[in-house]
């Protein structure tokens, strides 16, 4: 873990806004005390959960999208510190592991053309070396018996969990992915949009629900794609479910967790799904934040889901006085899948 920057005590207590008669995440989420041996401490824990951040948008820029979602584990990561710790969730169920190091890769990205030709190939170099960094910490945490929580950055960090989580199971793992768009597209060099084609191919993706897809974004030729792979990969809409009432909400949940559940699964979110939410790609018309909560709680509270993944946002992107809500609505979700997943009756 080369590329990793721990989180430090330090770096905790600037984040932690302390108030007598209160105690926040920030005075109770475990740090790896420095010079310790970071594996055998995650070992030996008896926290869970495991906070990961990656701050990049290099698969985002090589995917023609908007830039910012660079910003969203700083902005994460100070409004879970602030969460209260009380007897509906804990703060000592955490350890902060830090965040990728990928300071080097955003300053190269900095001086590339996605719509120049050498420069988009260099710009997919980029994401494959955060790939291998990526996949070697999400292996590191679930072989040491932890559920990694991953704040990106890019969808294109899906491929590195998919991966890590695969290698450390020891086989492939499935998906479930909340997201407008299908991140399924050609294998043309690596960026935001293909993460799952490519774990797909090369065989660390088993099954993949795609839960609500929108049908103005998605393109025929993933469609026809996804069609000829229905054993594999699946997906309803957001219209069919939401606009025209063809299908109900939970009853989708309960057929997608049908399609998933019999091996670990990894549960992706992406912020571009929820209206109003600045993103690389943002959207005005999704599902609700309450029925994304809804949808990780479902999902969390399975004894197969192997991580959470929130990624896209951009708080860089957003209106200033409200640039907080981002990292304010990526602390509820971090609960709600903790709440869900400690449950003692998990679903079988």
């Amino acid at each position: 873990m080369e590329k990793l920057v721990p989180f430090t005590i330090n770096d905790l207590a600037k984040v932690t806004n302390h108030r007598s008669g209160e105690i926040k995440f920030g005075e109770k989420m475990i740090i790896i005390p420095k010079g310790v041996d970071k594996i055998n401490f995650l070992k030996e824990s008896e926290a869970k959960y495991v906070l990961l951040g990656i701050p990049e948008d290099i698969g985002v820029r090589a995917n023609y999208g908007r830039p910012g979602a660079a910003s969203a584990w700083e902005s994460a990561i100070k409004s879970i510190a602030n969460i209260q710790h009380n007897r509906f969730s804990k703060g000592s169920q955490i350890i902060i592991l830090g965040h990728i190091n990928v300071a080097e890769e955003m300053r190269d990205v900095e001086n590339l053309d996605f719509n120049d030709i050498d420069d988009r190939s260099k710009l997919s170099q980029l994401v494959e070396k955060v790939d291998k960094e990526v996949s070697h910490i999400i292996f590191t945490i679930i072989k040491a018996g932890k559920t990694p929580i991953i704040i990106g950055g890019g969808h294109n960090n899906a491929y590195g969990n998919i991966k890590g989580s695969a290698l450390a199971k020891g086989k492939p793992i499935n998906a479930i992915n909340f997201d407008a768009h299908s991140d399924f597209r050609i294998l043309e060099g690596r960026h935001s949009g293909n993460g799952f084609s490519y774990a797909y191919e090369e065989g660390f993706l088993k099954k993949y629900f795609i839960f609500g897809l929108h049908e103005n974004y998605t393109s025929k030729s993933v469609l026809d794609i996804i069609k000829k792979l229905e054993d594999r990969v699946r997906y309803n809409t957001y219209d069919s479910v939401n606009i025209r009432k063809e299908k109900d909400f939970d009853r989708e949940m309960a057929l997608a967790l049908e399609f998933i559940k019999t091996d670990a699964f990894g549960i992706e979110i992406d912020l571009d799904a929820i209206p109003n939410i600045a993103s690389s790609a943002m959207t005005i018309s999704g599902f609700s934040v309450e029925e994304l909560r809804q949808f990780i709680s479902f999902f969390g509270q399975h004894r197969n889901a192997a991580y959470l993944h929130i990624c896209e946002g951009a708080p860089d992107l957003a209106d200033s006085p409200n640039n907080n809500l981002i990292g304010k609505l990526i602390g509820y979700l971090v609960t709600d899948f903790i709440k869900a997943n400690n449950e003692k009756h998990t679903l079988l």
